[in-house]
């Protein structure tokens, strides 16, 4: 795991005082009941006899850029209602009536055109790029456009939240399915928007891995990182190197029996995950975390003598043979079978916590795995330690040490971005899902802290480290280690409600973020968790609903 454990450090910075309207009619700051009235949910609760008239925008998580709400205005679903998919539009319209038609009962036949009433329409237009989408609802129609699929996709799960909770069950519903007029135009702060999910320490399921990617496409997470060997486990066949997968993924942490993916597993995550406009960036972790590997082969080693399968949670202790010409046939196979099998533009090399590796050993080592990656048409992603050695053009360092930071830590970093490359933002006393947020939390680790919702959202990946600033980060990710974690019900857990937190800190405008106003969002967010059976964490410093407990 990326993170040999520091000492517990403080918790720097506060709140982000204020907000900016963005064209947003809200309502004002006043009491947790009178501001939960507009929760779906709640239980209905007087405005004060003083309270300014407003019309509440829709409590959404992600923040949009801009939410206005429409006074007196409502779309329903009916039996008749259409989803029209206008061409070019990928697969949000099958994706959004396989959601609906479950809990509506309705048939929501997805077509290419027609009639404007009565309709969903999905459709590209020339104003917006990426990511960005335009959502108007009115009395006869929702309308959703955007430039790009990817964007059309993302309006989806605004519209999703939208409509009223029991709208994500899996068996049908009691309705009315009605939307609230809004006008919404959005758009993405930062491009890398993660998670990361150890499937080395336990292994995880194809369909396990698939769920979480659902319910990560929800908050508009777009990045799915798997970390995807370590010293409990190699979880991905490699031809030529069977025992990588048969022996080195027989066993993991606690001694389970372990488990690996076949390509065409890893295959079908990999579409799954594309279908949902999220990019899968595979792992494979070294110089250090190479157990598995090491205890797979013999000849992986310096001294030619496999050490034993591993299932405890030390780390550091493990070292690629940095000298042995094997080392790199191993890596280009590897690297240059998942370049293959994985679209997007990256490939994960790690570099964390090599602490049996010398910094020369080390220092080559990235210098010579870096241009493999060049070489089979992708670029490096590793942790921020490989700021120590000499970085291709294009690469990714991915900050993880606490949000205070380490000397080393902040250093190598540093050194990433004085070569050009981009800085993804993961401290781990704020976006770490694996830890605890109490004393009392049954899953996780405290290494780096207690995290709870708060010390997940109120902090900003622009001034986190002094000499990366905004046009060095290229995004946020929330890795989940799983030294503790084993079932769907774990996952949930520890990632929901900070999931959330984090996606909002990578897609809303800095200036539209605030506590006080989040936790109230967060709060909408429970009954539709639980449409959804997701057994996520009640935490004391949100305001959920009776219906959400």
């Amino acid at each position: 795991m990326a993170g040999a454990p520091p000492a517990r450090s403080g918790r720097p910075g506060g709140t982000l005082a204020g907000r900016t309207d963005r064209g947003r009619r809200v309502l004002a700051a006043g009491a947790a009941a009178t501001a939960l009235a507009c929760v779906p949910g709640a239980p209905a609760t007087a405005r004060p006899a003083t309270a300014t008239p407003h019309v509440a925008a829709p409590r959404l998580v992600p923040e949009p850029s801009s939410v206005r709400a429409v006074p007196g205005v409502t779309f329903t679903l009916t039996r008749a209602t259409r989803i029209v998919a206008r061409p070019g539009s990928g697969t949000a319209g099958t994706y959004l009536a396989g959601i609906l038609r479950r809990s509506t009962g309705y048939r929501l036949p997805v077509v290419a055109g027609g009639a404007a009433h009565d309709v969903i329409s999905l459709a590209l237009s020339g104003r917006e790029q990426g990511e960005a989408y335009r959502l108007a609802v009115s009395r006869t129609s929702v309308r959703l456009e955007a430039g790009t699929a990817e964007g059309l996709f993302r309006g989806v799960q605004t519209l999703r939240q939208l409509l009223p909770p029991a709208v994500e069950a899996s068996t049908v519903q009691r309705g009315p399915w009605t939307v609230p007029g809004v006008r919404v135009e959005d758009s993405p702060r930062f491009a890398w928007r993660g998670t990361m999910l150890d499937v080395a320490r336990h292994f995880f399921t194809v369909g396990q891995v698939e769920r979480y990617i659902d319910l990560a496409a929800l908050y508009k997470i777009n990045t799915l990182h798997l970390h995807l060997s370590d010293d409990q486990g190699w979880r991905i066949a490699i031809d030529g190197w069977p025992r990588l997968a048969s022996y080195g993924g027989s066993t993991e942490v606690g001694g389970g029996k372990g488990g690996y993916y076949t390509q065409a597993d890893y295959t079908r995550i990999v579409r799954y995950a594309a279908e949902r406009y999220i990019t899968v960036v595979p792992e494979i972790d070294g110089p250090g975390h190479t157990n598995a590997a090491l205890a797979s082969y013999a000849r992986f080693n310096c001294d030619d003598k496999a050490p034993p399968l591993y299932t405890g949670t030390d780390v550091g202790f493990s070292s690629w043979c940095i000298a042995k010409p094997v080392t790199y046939e191993l890596l280009d196979d590897v690297l240059g079978r998942l370049a293959r099998l994985t679209p997007g533009p990256y490939l994960h090399i790690g570099g964390d916590e090599a602490h049996s590796t010398t910094a020369a050993d080390y220092a080559t080592y990235i210098g010579r795995i870096g241009p493999i990656v060049t070489a089979h048409g992708k670029k490096m992603a590793g942790w921020n330690e490989i700021g120590a050695g000499r970085l291709p053009a294009g690469s990714v360092a991915q900050y993880w040490n606490t949000a205070t930071g380490s000397e080393s830590g902040t250093r190598t970093v540093r050194e990433a971005v004085a070569q050009g490359a981009k800085v993804v933002m993961s401290p781990a006393n704020r976006a770490y899902l694996d830890m605890k947020y109490d004393e009392n939390t049954r899953l996780g680790q405290d290494w780096a802290g207690l995290v709870e919702v708060r010390d997940a959202y109120d902090w900003d990946p622009a001034s986190l480290v002094d000499g990366v600033t905004e046009k060095d980060v290229l995004g946020v990710e929330a890795p989940l280690w799983s030294e503790t974690i084993v079932t769907d019900d774990d996952i949930d857990y520890m990632a929901f409600p900070r999931l959330p937190a984090i996606a909002e800190i990578g897609w809303s405008p800095r200036a539209a973020r605030a506590w006080s106003d989040f936790r109230l969002r967060l709060a909408a967010q429970g009954p539709r968790w639980s449409a959804l059976s997701v057994n996520y964490y009640r935490s004391p410093q949100v305001p959920w609903p009776m219906t959400a407990s």
